[in-house]
């Protein structure tokens, strides 16, 4: 199953999501089509293994970063960091993939999983930085909610492939409504990603 993935992951990086059929995967991977529907029932069931296996990825590097050994603020920046590094992957692939109007089933459903898997994540962070009395934060869930928001709209930013300039200032905007929402010192966090550094 690996194989079938990753041949369909080269196709869509190089011929696109809706140029690439089952018949381009399977030819690549030199099988019949039929053995790729014992697998797969379509090519969204391909995408959507696809994309669920990145965001495994994803929410194993979050799982990391929350047991590593730096103050909370560090560590919420070094998350939304990563997510948005992941987002970036193949030059925007998976947001391609993501953001197109006609998958947007797939969207949401994605969008639902990696908000759950980084929810308790997020919520280990900052009661921790509550107790090291980094975040005066009164409603945690809502905390999130901001977080999460703000990390799609950079996301989204990202896919639009906004300008370097306007990026970075979309950033800076980001770190202080996150500060803002976290009750944290003012520069605290610090988000990166290749178009910003």
């Amino acid at each position: 199953m690996n194989e079938i993935l990753e041949a369909a992951e080269q196709l869509f990086a190089v011929q696109g999501y809706y140029s690439t059929t089952i018949r381009d995967i399977s030819q690549k991977i030199g099988v019949a089509q039929g053995m790729l529907y014992y697998y797969f029932k379509s090519k969204e069931d391909v995408l959507e293994t696809l994309l669920d296996k990145h965001v495994n990825v994803l929410l194993f590097e979050a799982s990391t970063i929350q047991t590593t050994v730096q103050a909370p603020s560090e560590k919420i920046a070094s998350l939304l960091s990563m997510v948005l590094q992941k987002a970036m992957y193949k030059n925007g692939l998976l947001l391609n993939m993501i953001y197109d109007v006609q998958n947007l089933q797939v969207k949401q459903k994605l969008f639902l999983r990696i908000e759950e898997g980084l929810s308790p994540k997020l919520t280990a962070i900052i009661e921790d930085g509550i107790k090291q009395k980094q975040f005066s934060v009164s409603y945690i869930p809502t905390a999130i909610d901001y977080i999460l928001t703000i990390l799609e709209f950079l996301s989204l930013a990202l896919y639009q492939r906004t300008s370097p300039r306007i990026l970075t200032s979309r950033i800076r905007m980001a770190e202080k409504l996150i500060e803002s929402t976290l009750s944290s010192k003012d520069k605290s966090i610090h988000i990166y990603t290749n178009a910003n550094r």
